[in-house]
Formats: structure tokens, sequence, C-alpha cells
């Protein structure tokens, strides 16, 4: 190399390329999504209700006296949540909404930033930036903020418990779940994992913060009770409208009673094999490995069989994706991804030349991801399970370590 060359090609760490792509349009991802999207807002609006509901609550007015039979959203937290999202509504409407979308967003990008530090990779990794492009270019985070909805915290609840399980600080990972409880139970199923793993001390807080906040909010409720006698039978019911659920599906394009049960026995039935096996033959040499799977198993399977799911929920699958920098992932492969961009993509399938395929396709992008997504891990654990068996081995336990994530 001349010394002309030294000028005309400046030397670049290899290691640094990937920064230096991901970073700038990350982060511009993140202010586009939050401060133009999540401030412009939509016309379904989770805030509000939530709002209202805080200002009701401070005012001593009853909370739980909305109107089900409409189609708006509604306000469906415990008295737990409402004693959580009280302080809200000290604030004016327009303050409280974009504080909620600048900390939902600052708390997304630290989602990612544990996410990595849960796979053993760092800040200084381009997988960081990978990560925050990842999650900020899925419609689960953009509408997480242009709905202004809690799912961010979950999340975050989520990605907490998970380390803190594996370091074996139990009352914490109860704390951080038990939050997310408090509020929004959807992480409930969860807790058959720290059944499974025998860690007895994580349902102390886990289920004890829940119930001392409701002890503390019903006294302060107007309406508690009203909590229990019109939301919680709401809650049960499952709804045509905005319902990715197979029984929301099964209503919108009228299936058959029975076949919308075979379908939820099915899915069961895939998650009972896919938590054996993994508890089986992962949890003791790749502990990780077995809790981010499992984890996406129960909540996916959850998402498609239970009365009520949402799009926006998918973002709670990220931990279990991450595994695809992890060898025994149950994620690599093609289906599986393709799954992904059905109940992830941003996209709009809306086709107003061929609007009735259009319409199934918009529809149900979000159901046959998750279906996708599910068949794709169950079949890639099976097919192991096949191999083992054809190979005779399905007596002997795995004892090699755990393996690090490729290198980044």
């Amino acid at each position: 190399m001349t010394v002309v060359d030294r000028y005309l090609y400046p030397r670049v760490d290899p290691s640094r390329i990937g920064n230096l792509i991901l970073w700038p349009i990350s982060l511009l991802m993140v202010i586009h999504r939050s401060l133009i999207l999540g401030v412009n807002g939509h016309r379904t609006d989770d805030f509000t209700p939530v709002y209202n509901a805080a200002l009701a609550f401070l005012n001593q007015r009853p909370v739980y006296n909305e109107n089900y039979a409409t189609v708006d959203p509604h306000y469906l937290y415990p008295p737990s949540g409402t004693l959580l999202m009280s302080p809200l509504a000290i604030l004016d409407p327009d303050t409280a909404r974009w504080t909620f979308i600048g900390v939902s967003a600052v708390v997304l990008i630290g989602c990612a930033y544990l996410l990595c530090r849960l796979f053993g990779l760092d800040h200084r990794s381009w997988v960081f930036p990978a990560v925050v492009f990842f999650f900020y270019s899925t419609e689960t985070v953009a509408h997480t903020l242009i709905f202004t909805n809690f799912n961010g915290f979950v999340l975050l609840g989520m990605v907490a418990f998970l380390i803190l399980m594996l370091k074996r600080q139990d009352l914490w990972a109860g704390v951080f779940i038990g939050l997310t409880l408090s509020v929004k139970p959807i992480l409930g199923v969860l807790l058959l994992l720290v059944l499974m793993n025998r860690q007895w001390k994580i349902l102390i807080t886990a289920v004890g913060i829940p119930l001392l906040l409701n002890a503390a909010a019903w006294p302060l409720s107007n309406d508690p009770m009203d909590f229990v006698k019109r939301t919680v039978p709401y809650l049960g019911e499952s709804r045509d409208y905005y319902n990715s659920s197979i029984t929301g599906m099964g209503q919108y394009f009228g299936m058959g009673d029975w076949l919308t049960l075979l379908l939820r026995i099915a899915f069961v039935a895939m998650a009972v094999f896919g938590l054996w096996f993994l508890y089986r033959y992962y949890r003791r040499s790749d502990e990780l490995l077995w809790l981010t799977t499992s984890s996406g198993i129960l909540l996916g399977t959850f998402f498609l069989v239970s009365s009520l799911g949402q799009g926006y929920y998918s973002m709670l699958l990220f931990p279990m994706l991450m595994t695809v920098l992890r060898p025994g992932s149950a994620v690599r492969n093609w289906p599986a991804w393709l799954g992904v961009y059905g109940c992830m993509t941003f996209d709009v399938w809306v086709s107003k030349e061929w609007e009735p395929f259009g319409r199934y396709l918009e529809y149900g992008k979000v159901t046959w991801g998750w279906s996708l997504l599910m068949i794709a891990v169950f079949c890639s654990l099976l097919f192991r399970y096949l191999d083992m068996r054809r190979a005779d081995v399905l007596g002997i336990d795995s004892v090699s370590p755990s393996k690090p994530p490729v290198t980044a």
C-alpha cells in the first residue's frame, strides 16, 4: 500500500461496519415511530380509556362503567392496574400521552439491550442495533406506540423476569412479573415455567404483589366489584373484531364450532409436546434455550387458544426469536420466519383490485403467523425427537455445556 492509498482507502474495522450502517437507520426509525406516528395517533386509542380511568380513580368516580357493546377500546385493567396507572392523571392528557410514548420508546430500546445481554452480547455488538431495527420495523412495536399501549412495559417485565430467574434471584424475578400481572395478566402462563423449574420463591412476590396492590386499591376505588361483575365476564368472551385468536377468526369467518375447538386442542397438544421435549432434553444442558423457547411456546399458544389475541402481543415472542443466535434453536428454519412475518409485519395487505383476497390476508395474517410459527417450532422439535428415537438415544441425557452465541 502506497502513502496515497492510505488516504484513498482508509482502514475501517470490519466489526464496526454493522454499527455504522444499523445505528443511524435504527435511531431514525425510533424517532419516526414514536415522535411522528406515535404522537399522530390513530383512530384506535388505547391510552384515553386508561387516562380517563386514572382520572376517575383519583376523583373517586366509577371506573368500570363502560358500554362493552361498542367496538371502541375499553378499560380492562384490574384495580391494582388502576392504582399503578393513576399518576398519569396528574398531568394533562396530551402531556401524559406524550410522556407515556417517550418512556415506552426508551423502555423498548432497554428491552433490546437486555435481550442482547441475556444472550451474552454487549452494546458494542452489531446485534444490538440490529435488534432495535427489528423491533421498530414490526407492527407490534409500531402499534404499541401509535395506540399508546402498555405492552412495552410488559416486555420489560418479561425480559427482567427471565434474566433474574436464570440468575436465581427469585424474589426479584417475582417482583417484575408481579408488577406486569397487576396491570395485564398476560404473562401469567409463564408461572408454569417457575413450577417446572421448582423456583418456588418467585411465586411469593409474583402472586403477592398483585394481591397487595389490589388490596390497597380496593378501598380507594369507587366501584371495585363492577370489575368482578362486569369486566371479568367480558374478558372471558370472544369477539369477532380486533381479535386474532382462533375463536376470534372463527367467529369472523364463520367457522364451525367443532373446527375451532379442534384447532385449539391441536395447538395445545403441540405445545404440551414442545414443553415436555424442551424440559426433558434442554433444561439442564442449556437453561437459557429451554426458558426462552418454552416461554415463546406458552405465549404463542395462549394467544391462539385464548378468547382474545391481539397482534401487538407478538412482541412477547422476541426472547424466543433471539434464540436464532444460539445452537439448538427451534426457529432456525424458514417456515418459522415466514410465521414471524405474518404476525409482526407492518405491511398492509388490503387490495383494491383483489378485495376479498386482500381482506382475508390482512385480517388473518397475525393468526396464520402465530400458527405457522408454533407449527414450525413443534415440527423442529418433533423431528429431533424422531431422529433420536431412530438412533435409540432417547434415554440419554445431554451433558454438553451451554454453547455461546455466534460471535458478533
